[in-house]
């Protein structure tokens, strides 16, 4: 029997944010342009530029499961998100059974979410000098968060994920120096194709040192050549 569905409440973010970013591509690498005119890598970008190659041969040696991996996320994402807006069709007829499968195993997860704030929101930094869209903001278990909502082939294990915490971090800072609200926790949902459904929690503070050295390596590295 499926669970209940819930009725999720959205409130106001406490400042307004800017409207969605112009995104280029360059050199593999995503950008985002932010309103004072810079071009900005984007969070998921240098967060995992430590494992570009690695992923650059995965994806070269496997392309069809390459492509079935990205369109499971964009069908998963896309179903949650209708749902926490209160859609009543969030699974669509184009979704696929198996991001549906994924949804319905974590969407008793989903309703420790309340008073949403926002949802793909896009963000960015001059502190932090990143740009993306945030996933969700809202509270988690009564805890202001960044929740981010992924699907996985197999159960991850957090010393292989801690970018993930990285990228979670990466918003709290943009999210405060947007609008001076201090995020103290993450979120990390995870829905694995074998049943498990993972959640990671923690405090960005302890991760502003790692993000920050990752920002500094990928700027010393590439990105007076890479800019767009």
């Amino acid at each position: 029997m499926k669970p209940e569905t819930k009725i999720f409440e959205h409130t106001e973010p406490i400042q307004k944010l800017d409207d969605d970013l112009e995104v280029k591509q360059a050199n593999g690498q995503r950008f985002y342009k932010s309103p004072n005119g810079d071009f900005l890598p984007s969070v998921t970008t240098v967060t995992g530029w430590s494992k570009r190659e690695f992923f650059a041969g995965w994806r070269a040696n496997n392309q069809k499961e390459s492509k079935r991996v990205l369109s499971r996320g964009n069908d998963f994402h896309d179903i949650i998100e209708r749902y926490l807006q209160n859609k009543e069709d969030y699974v669509l007829p184009q979704h696929s059974k198996l991001s549906e499968m994924l949804f319905e195993q974590m969407r008793p997860i989903l309703h420790n979410i309340d008073e949403i704030n926002a949802q793909e929101s896009a963000l960015w930094g001059e502190i932090v000098p990143l740009a993306g869209r945030l996933d969700c903001l809202a509270k988690y278990n009564g805890k202001l968060s960044i929740i981010d909502f992924k699907a996985s082939t197999k159960v991850k294990r957090e010393q292989d994920i801690h970018n993930y915490f990285m990228q979670a971090t990466a918003y709290a800072l943009m999210w405060e120096e947007r609008t001076g609200q201090k995020i103290e926790n993450f979120a990390i949902l995870i829905s694995c194709e074998g049943g498990e459904v993972q959640v990671f929690e923690g405090n960005p503070i302890d991760y502003v040192k790692d993000l920050f050295d990752c920002i500094t390596e990928y700027y010393t590295d590439v990105c007076s050549q890479a800019s767009p």
